[in-house]
């Protein structure tokens, strides 16, 4: 049996990208090339055309009225719209965490088996998890399985290791189905950016949020003899912008928002990919893996989540002390300054995306547990 799955997130392409919305639609490309047919259902703050036919799946879109604490909230259209999508599919697959999709499910009470892929804990908003744990621990009670993406994950989060999701808890590591990315990519990003052909450089992809510790890689930046990009937008750019003046960190590049076809090209180019994040919210890094896929060594930083899964220290790259310039900065160096050591540890990480994080791995996985389900 080839179920019908419907996948509920807050939001989706084309609205501004992140490594979740990638996710999904890894998930969705990777099942549906095991035969399964999938559904998006999302908020959107333009939701027009309200239904999109896109490779992955169907997207459908209903109007986010506002988004406060980064929760999209839907209206009376969202309710009805998720209500006809669920009668439709044998699965429902929830990413966690949309408070929002909570509400859905105890509104529309939908007979359809249910899995949950469980990204990350309640972080920062305290506020918002004191008031929506009794609806959150009512969801996860009704899952069939909750899904963690590494093992760190699923024994660090207060929530996966409680007695109650033991047993439900299945580990499913995040992937990347290597066809559907840019084969070369836009190489003209590398002149934009004022970089020379064979200058080494490293990168920063990402929405600029204030748990993604770039500050500290500004900081580091400093006094590294080589450029750092970060590319993407977010709250944070304009801090980061002024912390890279005040320093006199000339050497940052901010590349702002960047197609797939620029990242790609800065991912293949890259010396390295740093992604210096501090706290738990950086639940796996997808751009870890997108790196890895391209044979780039990893920087990232040890907060007990899926980026030390992803990035293996000492083999695919450094896991270094959050919030610790001087760490980063050393790490950079190391691999700046060896050549042999910055490909000896871009092949290890292509290794481990190939055995663990590619494609057929993710969709085999996915769609195995979603036939079980709906089975």
């Amino acid at each position: 049996m080839n179920p019908s799955v419907l996948h509920v997130y807050r939001t989706y392409f084309p609205d501004p990208p992140g490594g979740l919305q990638e996710a999904i639609r890894q998930i969705a490309l990777s099942t549906s090339m095991q035969g399964l047919t999938n559904t998006i259902f999302t908020l959107s703050p333009r939701p027009v055309p309200a239904v999109l036919q896109r490779t992955e799946a169907r997207v459908v879109r209903s109007l986010s009225w506002a988004a406060p604490a980064s929760c999209d909230l839907g209206g009376p259209a969202a309710f009805a719209t998720f209500s006809r999508l669920a009668r439709e599919a044998d699965v429902l697959h929830y990413l966690f965490p949309w408070p929002f999709a909570d509400v859905l499910r105890a509104a529309v009470r939908s007979d359809r088996p249910a899995v949950l892929t469980y990204i990350s804990d309640v972080v920062r908003q305290r506020w918002l998890g004191a008031a929506y744990a009794p609806l959150m621990w009512r969801t996860l009670r009704q899952m069939r399985v909750i899904v963690a993406n590494s093992p760190a994950y699923a024994r660090t989060s207060p929530v996966l290791s409680h007695p109650d999701f033991r047993d439900k808890v299945r580990v499913i590591p995040l992937g990347i189905e290597e066809s559907s990315y840019p084969k070369d990519g836009d190489p003209a990003i590398i002149k934009r950016l004022g970089l020379s052909a064979d200058e080494p450089f490293f990168l920063f992809i990402g929405v600029l949020r204030y748990y993604k510790g770039a500050h500290f890689l500004v900081q580091a930046a400093k006094t590294l003899g080589a450029k750092v990009v970060i590319a993407g937008s977010g709250p944070e750019g304009a801090s980061l912008q002024s912390l890279s003046a005040e320093t006199g960190a000339d050497n940052v590049v901010f590349a702002g928002q960047i197609t797939n076809a620029e990242k790609v090209a800065l991912l293949k180019r890259c010396r390295a990919l740093v992604l210096p994040s501090h706290l738990r919210s950086e639940a796996y890094g997808m751009v870890l893996v997108e790196a890895a896929m391209f044979g780039r060594p990893l920087i990232s930083c040890e907060i007990g989540t899926g980026t030390s899964y992803v990035n293996a220290h000492e083999e695919t790259g450094f896991v270094v002390a959050p919030e610790s310039p001087a760490e980063l900065l050393q790490a950079m160096n190391m691999l700046l300054t060896d050549d042999d050591l910055a490909a000896s540890m871009g092949n290890a990480a292509r290794a481990r995306y190939e055995r663990l994080f590619s494609g057929p791995a993710l969709g085999r996985a996915y769609a195995d547990l979603f036939r079980e389900v709906a089975g």
